[in-house]
């Protein structure tokens, strides 16, 4: 499993526990169950094989991180969306948004470029071109003022202390 197929199960756990009653705890370890994810993988070949230790970490951090830091991050996908009301975002692409701004606010290892590029190609499966655009546009603007150095700036729960 590569670590854009990670990133792509992060998205899909990270949406789908949008409708769930349950805790990000709960809900990966039903999710990730190796049982579970099988059956997924009778579905999508995304899902043909099992995160290796690393690739499950990485997932847990992520769906974790994205739901401990929702409104952080939303606060900033409204911030960037110039003339598109929240409400109007369709909810993969807020997802994938999501998981995009959590890895380059919380996850330092990994370069910006590389979270917005998996975010846009992971785009292109789930939203026509208009969507995949805003989405570039989105991340593009969010990095460019908020690390205008290529720095990183200390996450906080406010995008305008950042």
């Amino acid at each position: 499993m590569t670590r854009s197929a990670a990133r792509e199960i992060a998205i899909h756990c990270s949406y789908s526990l949008g409708f769930s009653n349950q805790s990000p705890e709960e809900f990966l370890e039903e999710r990730m169950d190796r049982v579970h994810f099988q059956r997924w993988g009778e579905e999508s070949p995304l899902y043909q094989d099992y995160p290796n230790d690393k690739q499950m970490q990485y997932i847990r951090e992520v769906v974790r991180g994205v739901a401990e830091h929702g409104p952080e991050l939303d606060q900033y996908i409204a911030q960037y969306s110039k003339n598109w009301n929240f409400a109007r975002i369709p909810l993969t692409a807020a997802a994938i948004m999501r998981v995009a701004m959590y890895e380059i606010l919380y996850m330092p290892e990994i370069p910006a470029a590389a979270a917005i590029n998996d975010a846009v190609e992971i785009a292109k499966k789930y939203e026509d071109e208009k969507v995949v655009s805003f989405i570039n546009g989105i991340l593009g603007a969010f990095v460019r003022a908020e690390f205008p150095e290529q720095g990183r700036p200390k996450a906080t729960s406010d995008p305008k202390e950042a």
